[in-house]
């Protein structure tokens, strides 16, 4: 975790890093930092950046629940496949996405 980071993030606050695939969804924003008054969890942190950006969380998550195979989350560097995985303090949610052409 980078200094910047670390000072960004306190408990109960999280970063999150948009892809700029996605950014049509924010406004443009590249980073976005939430209050995770609630379950520390990747599934929460979602919830709550789709009630501020609509529509987004349906770009990651597909209908079953599961997490798009073309979208990865990371979670401090380390990848996330499971939606209730925890989020620590202090840490950084970056989502990235695949890019496919054909």
């Amino acid at each position: 975790m980078t200094a910047r980071v670390a000072a960004a993030a306190t408990a109960g606050h999280l970063r999150v890093r948009i892809p700029g695939l996605l950014r049509s969804y924010t406004g443009g924003v590249e980073t976005v930092d939430l209050d995770l008054a609630g379950p520390p969890t990747v599934a929460h942190a979602l919830a709550i950046l789709d009630a501020r950006f609509p529509g987004l969380r349906f770009r990651l998550i597909d209908e079953q629940g599961a997490i798009r195979p073309h979208i990865k989350l990371f979670v401090d560097a380390a990848i996330v496949r499971d939606l209730d995985a925890a989020i620590p303090p202090g840490v950084e949610l970056m989502i990235v996405g695949a890019l496919s052409g054909g």
